[in-house]
């Protein structure tokens, strides 16, 4: 009787363990974006397009694929404009993905950035946002968001 108790108690353990292991390789890490560039895609009365050139990672152990990607910049502390790309994704396991959203704007957001560019030569941007993924345990919405500083020669390429 105290064997089959010790050998019960044994397999429950071991069950345990393995079940924290499993747990372990589905734990989930929110991806994060940095922007790496910008290309101005077209200008006009109104406003203008462009393309922010951003680079995914995907810091878990499994690939995660994305349904949704919505971002907000601002140009020195002021509102720019937002963009939103509903096309699927797929962000290999702790792996880096360019990834291209386009973003319109009107020219009431451009100010503090024009004004940046033209005193210094460089604006400060943040970026916001967020990522709908599809993990093995089911979706999840996570953040991301980074800060830097975007030169002339950035937006003339």
């Amino acid at each position: 009787m105290r064997t089959s108790v010790i050998a019960s108690l044994a397999a429950a353990l071991a069950l345990a363990a393995s079940g924290c292991a499993i747990l372990n390789r589905v734990s989930f890490e929110a991806p994060t974006a940095s922007l790496q560039g910008v290309s101005v895609t077209g200008l006009g009365l109104k406003g203008g397009s462009l393309n922010l050139e951003l680079d995914v990672y995907n810091p878990n152990a499994y690939e995660l694929r994305s349904p949704r990607l919505d971002v907000t910049i601002d140009l020195e502390q002021t509102h720019f404009g937002e963009a939103m790309l509903e096309r699927a994704l797929q962000l290999p396991a702790q792996s880096h993905s360019s990834v291209t959203v386009p973003l319109s704007f009107t020219w009431d957001g451009v100010g503090a950035g024009a004004r940046a560019l033209l005193s210094k030569g460089s604006v400060n941007y943040g970026l916001t946002g967020h990522i709908l993924v599809e993990a093995p345990f089911g979706e999840r919405t996570a953040t991301v968001g980074t800060n830097g500083t975007v030169t002339i020669r950035d937006l003339v390429r």
